[in-house]
């Protein structure tokens, strides 16, 4: 176990900052010196003299006199943060460790236009199901489960317009190849949080899929576990869940 002073800043400069800046930032509004003050247990002079030096560094704004609040420096150095975010890279680990649950194939994927792009996927050889879709392969929306998840992110005259443009062209005898029953489906995935795949792409194979979301609520990736038809297991529903919700945890998202 890691001691507390490996946690806790060398300096103590620094340290203070820190506490400063986690007040600034539990309050919507300018925090007072005094506040600051009380909460911290810092000297009034030694926290006055802290903020004037964020100041400096436009960590922290002084909107009114004796009143501060966070600074633009600190959004711009969390948009650089964001931009270097990668949805595979926050992933990649916990879908390793979701398949170490399963033993079946975990499938990271995104939109692109009216399909879906396999861009990771972890399995092995003994998961006893022969691997269709390789990493980069593409499959149509409302075929797949993760497609069925930004599907019914989308408003019903964008589901009517996808239908028109594809013609809901099916794979397999299982699938949904109706407008009517493909609105169906998506007001089942959005009641549910979850989308599913019976055997509707490839035969002998169904899916289960959880959505992945960025820091501003938005869909930016599905989490899929696939498996022979007859393995798949009600029970993996909860860690897949779990799984999607801590890769949108590392990229922000607070939901």
């Amino acid at each position: 176990m890691k001691s507390t002073e490996a946690q806790t800043p060398a300096i103590q400069v620094l340290e203070r900052s820190f506490a400063i800046l986690d007040v600034l930032a539990s309050h919507q509004d300018p925090v007072s010196l005094k506040q600051i003050s009380e909460t911290t247990g810092l000297h009034p002079s030694t926290a006055h003299r802290i903020l004037n030096d964020l100041a400096i560094g436009r960590y922290v704004d002084r909107p009114e006199a004796g009143a501060y609040r966070l600074g633009m420096r600190l959004l711009e150095l969390g948009n650089l943060v964001k931009a270097r975010l990668d949805v595979r890279d926050a992933a990649l680990e916990p879908m390793r460790e979701l398949h170490k649950f399963t033993h079946q194939p975990v499938n990271l994927s995104v939109r692109q236009g009216d399909e879906i792009v396999y861009i990771e996927r972890t399995y092995s050889e003994r998961s006893g199901m022969q691997v269709v879709r390789a990493v980069g392969g593409r499959a149509p929306l409302h075929l797949t489960s993760v497609g069925k998840l930004f599907l019914a992110s989308d408003d019903p005259q964008r589901v009517r317009a996808y239908a028109t443009r594809t013609g809901l062209a099916g794979h397999t005898r299982n699938s949904l190849t109706d407008l009517a029953a493909l609105e169906r489906e998506m007001a089942m995935v959005r009641q549910r949080g979850v989308a599913r795949d019976d055997e509707e792409l490839e035969l002998g194979v169904r899916c289960m899929a959880a959505g992945i979301y960025d820091d501003q609520g938005k869909l930016v990736a599905g989490l899929s576990i696939s498996a022979p038809a007859d393995r798949l297991e009600e029970a993996w529903l909860g860690r897949l869940k779990d799984t999607a919700a801590q890769i949108s945890a590392a990229l922000g998202y607070r939901g």
